[in-house]
């Protein structure tokens, strides 16, 4: 909470002025009172779990005591009669006002001048602007904290680590309004940031686009008017288009290609990557695969990659906006349909149909597309799994060229789609019992996806900047 106010203390000819006499009567306090807190017999008396707790609880509210005394005396944020307000007439100064703040030492009662305006009707405190705390009641630190259990588990498991591991006391619904608010931001700034971070790497010679969809379940009231696969045509959730990138330059044991790690970034939402023949320009998801893709290079490897479940939206898109790019059904997949394939014909529990899908999985990995065509064939008149799977090996078949994707050095599946949509969207957004708005579930995926694809800190000293006039 204290990064512009820490610049301006330390800019005196003493070299340290305020900051330092703060940070020193810190150390003195804190150390005396911990002396006396102690004690003689401590040791003795308790348990080391216990005599750490707290101690970590008692500086921590020397601190806050300390931090809160000389904010509190400092009367400079009062920069005269009147302020310009964010509405551009002047407001017009109301006297000190105090507010209560929780923040990484515990809960802090400031005192900050007060301006009002009359033309908007609103007030707001200069200090609050430059501190990180304009309409807010948590400290920048405290706020970072609700982002990241936020993007990482259920808004009720955040507010008990905060209080397990910080001992920070946020109740699970403000919890909840501070992650989706921050990840509102996040999705509004994906869609015009997307220049590469200063710190990125150099593009590597293969760059790998993944393209896939899962169904997110929402609340009933969000779902009229669209149609699902319950048995009355119903659905009981939305799908998010979720995309990609990664790269894989090096090899495993058999010489395969492997993900590089921390090469996979992520960009999702409910929207639609379908466009209406009235609508010019791409589609939303097409939008947004650009941007990601922009971000990473894509477009300048030597090498561009596109991998897919083998729906027709994702080679659709892939033709239109990244022609002369390989083209590969993820081999987890077209095993998956295989294996499923062979349930149908045989039933769910059957050896014969596990051995069956076995024979089927060597057949596509030696690149033997007319048997394992041959072999679905001859089910496709009594099975319609079987005959819905032969036109979708016969759709893809030059995307299923597996020993030659191989002999090029491509990963056929790197497990990376699947981990996606679990790891990305399903870990969150599909566990018991949730039910979400579209806009509550497309901030956690952009907060989600941005702590994954490792931006949150790009995202935060953007947030930092001081807005342009």
């Amino acid at each position: 909470m204290g990064r512009q106010r820490a610049a301006r203390w330390g800019n005196r000819a003493d070299g340290g002025g305020r900051k330092r006499g703060l940070q020193t009567q810190l150390e003195t306090e804190i150390a005396a009172e911990i002396e006396t807190f102690v004690g003689p017999g401590a040791v003795a008396d308790l348990d080391f779990r216990t005599l750490e707790t707290a101690l970590r609880q008692h500086a921590l509210q020397l601190a806050a005591r300390a931090v809160e005394s000389r904010f509190n005396a400092d009367l400079s944020d009062a920069c005269g009669a009147t302020a310009r307000c964010l509405c551009g007439q002047t407001a017009r100064y109301a006297g000190r006002r105090r507010k209560r703040f929780v923040t990484a030492l515990g809960e802090l009662t400031l005192e900050r001048a007060y301006y009002h305006c009359s033309c908007c009707q609103s007030g707001f405190s200069p200090r609050d602007q430059t501190l990180g705390l304009a309409a807010t009641s948590l400290s920048p630190a405290v706020t970072r904290m609700v982002a990241t259990v936020g993007a990482m588990v259920s808004f009720q498991e955040g507010s008990e680590l905060l209080r397990e591991l910080a001992g920070v006391e946020i109740a699970p619904k403000q919890v909840e309004r501070t992650a989706e608010a921050l990840g509102a931001e996040i999705a509004a700034q994906e869609r015009v940031v997307v220049e590469l971070p200063q710190r990125a790497t150099p593009s590597a010679s293969t760059l790998y686009l993944g393209l896939d969809g899962t169904g997110v379940p929402l609340r009933p009231s969000e779902l009229a008017g669209h149609s699902g696969k319950q048995p009355d045509g119903s659905a009981k959730t939305r799908e998010v288009k979720l995309c990609c990138v990664w790269s894989a330059e090096g090899r495993d044991d058999k010489g395969l290609p492997q993900r590089d790690p921390g090469s996979v970034t992520y960009s999702a939402a409910i929207e639609s990557a379908a466009l209406r023949d009235t609508e010019p320009g791409p589609s939303p998801f097409a939008n947004r695969v650009q941007r990601e893709t922009r971000r990473r290079n894509f477009q300048r490897a030597s090498r561009r990659v596109v991998l897919g479940d083998g729906a027709l939206w994702i080679w659709n898109l892939a033709d239109e906006h990244f022609p002369g790019a390989v083209q590969i059904v993820d081999r987890f997949h077209a095993k998956q349909h295989l294996s499923e394939a062979g349930k149908a014909i045989w039933g769910s529990d059957s050896q014969l149909g596990k051995t069956w899908g076995q024979e089927r999985h060597a057949e596509l990995d030696a690149g033997q597309l007319d048997a394992v065509l041959q072999a679905l064939a001859v089910h496709a008149s009594t099975c319609e799994t079987a005959r819905k799977d032969y036109e979708y090996f016969q759709r893809n078949r030059q995307r299923m060229r597996y020993p030659d994707f191989h002999a090029r050095g491509l990963c056929t599946s790197s497990g990376v789609l699947e981990a996606g949509c679990k790891t990305a969207i399903g870990a969150r957004l599909k566990r018991s019992g949730m039910h979400w708005t579209t806009r509550g579930a497309n901030a956690i995926i952009a907060l989600r996806c941005a702590k994954l694809s490792g931006r949150l800190d790009d995202f935060w000293e953007r947030r930092a900047q001081p807005p342009a006039a």
